[in-house]
């Protein structure tokens, strides 16, 4: 398998739930030489690698957002990507011809999706195909206010969806709700940041102080009075412990039986996981952060096997440093002040407050990784000399589809 540069980057709607992901896909390291046959090649590693593991293990329910090529748009391995999880995101620079408009109208007929990328304004070419097209990607980094608020007006003639790239700081990100764009995407948000505003409400507070009592080896009795308090997490916990997938033979009614069954290091991933789905005063949940905490915990913790396959304290660590490393945007904390609170070892808290050491080292390679920084990610995987880019990605796709697998259990107990 030739090697494989992959990362991703949230699309969330206005109320800052992940709808999609954008896949970034390089077929080697020099992609500002031949773009157009990277590209092409990129969307057959995507039929490659997603075929091997399932896009729908990986996506969920979301969709694939994909740049593609007119080479690529014209071949037959176009249509071996599942129709419900693909949106066909055509570059810029494809020109708009009669093959590529009867190739784009076959596809819609078939069921797919299909965007127009980095639109900074409309012209012949591309007001031929928005008969056909779901999905308006606005680069919203080289426009001006005027030239945002005029571009914005001529597409809501057209019944497309509007999705706001390159959004790089809150007031941009305001701005384009405020024009009525559907999606947001952009490094603002690789962190993710909340745009609503951050406000530590009751329930956040409680799972803190229940994470607390698990990291200091607490008495069960300690842990099962605080759960007690909590009557939606009580109920979550039993759901949880009592699904299908645990194969117990006799439904769990104690708190205290429950905690055992699912052992500290369950209760811990699952309390600092639901640290993030808490709902805010005005109902809505920090799904962002939800996601990317459970992929750098689960990502963070494949690495700590890979490294030291035999020190399972070290991997819990690794998970932990992984979930906590977005606890800061969360509750709107320095993070200073939670590592204080949550008395952590020094290699933990040296990773998260300054990425420093093995653990920090680890997470500025996922972060590098999240924000499409190629040549950083494979420079730091070359230094840690345990992992190629191959097994990386792939660790990647696993944590991937973990992570929707916790997302959809977490939906499935609301």
């Amino acid at each position: 398998m030739k090697e494989v540069f992959l990362g991703r980057l949230p699309i969330l709607d206005s109320k800052q739930k992940i709808v999609a992901f954008e896949l970034l896909f390089r077929s080697n390291q020099q992609n500002e030489v031949n773009v157009t046959d990277n590209l092409a090649a990129s969307a057959n590693v995507i039929i490659d690698t997603y075929g091997q593991l399932g896009i729908e293990n990986v996506m969920g329910n979301r969709r694939a957002f994909i740049k593609v090529d007119g080479k690529f748009l014209l071949g037959d391995a176009v249509f071996l990507l599942p129709k419900k999880h693909i949106v066909f995101e055509i570059l810029r620079n494809v020109e708009i011809n009669n093959d590529i408009m009867q190739r784009c109208s076959e596809l819609k007929q078939k069921g797919y999706q299909i965007a127009l990328s980095n639109v900074t304004h409309l012209d012949e070419q591309f007001d031929r195909l928005l008969p056909l097209v779901n999905v308006v990607k606005v680069n919203v980094s080289v426009l001006d206010d005027n030239e945002l608020s005029s571009l914005t007006k001529k597409l809501k003639r057209w019944p497309v969806l509007l999705l706001a790239e390159k959004v790089e700081n809150r007031e941009i990100a305001k701005k384009c709700l405020d024009l009525g764009f559907n999606m947001l995407q952009g490094f603002y948000f690789a962190k993710p940041e909340i745009i609503s505003g951050k406000r530590i409400d009751p329930s956040k507070l409680s799972l803190l102080k229940l994470l607390l009592l698990i990291i200091k080896d607490s008495d069960i009795s300690e842990i099962e009075n605080e759960l007690k308090y909590q009557p939606g997490l009580s109920y979550n916990l039993m759901r949880m412990v009592n699904s299908a997938g645990t194969g117990l033979s006799k439904t769990i009614n104690s708190i205290k039986r429950a905690i055992m069954i699912l052992g500290r290091k369950q209760l811990q991933r699952w309390v600092q996981i639901l640290l993030y789905t808490a709902k805010q005063k005005d109902g809505s949940s920090s799904d962002a952060l939800v996601h990317t905490a459970a992929i750098r915990g689960k990502l963070l913790e494949s690495i700590a096997i890979a490294d030291r396959p035999h020190d399972k304290n070290h991997q819990d660590r690794a998970f932990m440093v992984g979930v906590l490393s977005l606890l800061d945007t969360l509750l709107g904390m320095k993070m200073s002040e939670l590592v204080e609170t949550l008395s952590i070892q020094k290699d933990m808290s040296e990773a998260l407050l300054s990425r420093r050491g093995y653990l920090g080292r680890q997470l500025a390679l996922i972060e590098a990784h999240e924000k499409g920084e190629f040549e950083t990610v494979s420079t730091m995987l070359a230094e840690l000399g345990f992992l190629s880019m191959d097994e990386f990605t792939q660790l990647e796709l696993e944590a991937l589809a973990w992570a929707s697998r916790i997302n959809d259990m977490i939906n499935s107990s609301d």
